[in-house]
């Protein structure tokens, strides 16, 4: 006898990592696929007007913030994910900054 709450157990959870850096998108999709996540939706936003949405890369790619809808089977993939990233974009901040100095 099935229950209501079957099906729950297959569906995937979804995350959105916004304004990703061009020079790690490559880096950021190889952690993705190796994690057992997948891009849902990866998309060029422009940050001056809100109706320029590109489902591909722009010729020119100033002024547009990438977007990245990412999904994976387990909730934790996608939080190990999101750690990674984060941890790539703090050590990048962190080195630049001791360059600035």
């Amino acid at each position: 006898m099935f229950t209501e709450n079957t099906w729950y157990r297959y569906q995937y959870s979804r995350m959105e990592i916004k304004n990703v850096n061009k020079d790690i998108l490559d880096w950021l999709e190889e952690i993705i696929e190796e994690n057992n996540g997948r891009i849902e939706k990866k998309e060029w936003k422009s940050k001056y007007n809100s109706y320029v949405v590109y489902d591909y890369e722009p010729f020119c790619t100033d002024g547009f913030e990438i977007n990245l809808t990412i999904s994976s089977y387990d909730e934790m993939y996608l939080y190990f994910i999101k750690y990674l990233y984060d941890e790539k974009v703090n050590t990048i901040d962190y080195l630049n900054a001791c360059i600035a100095r």
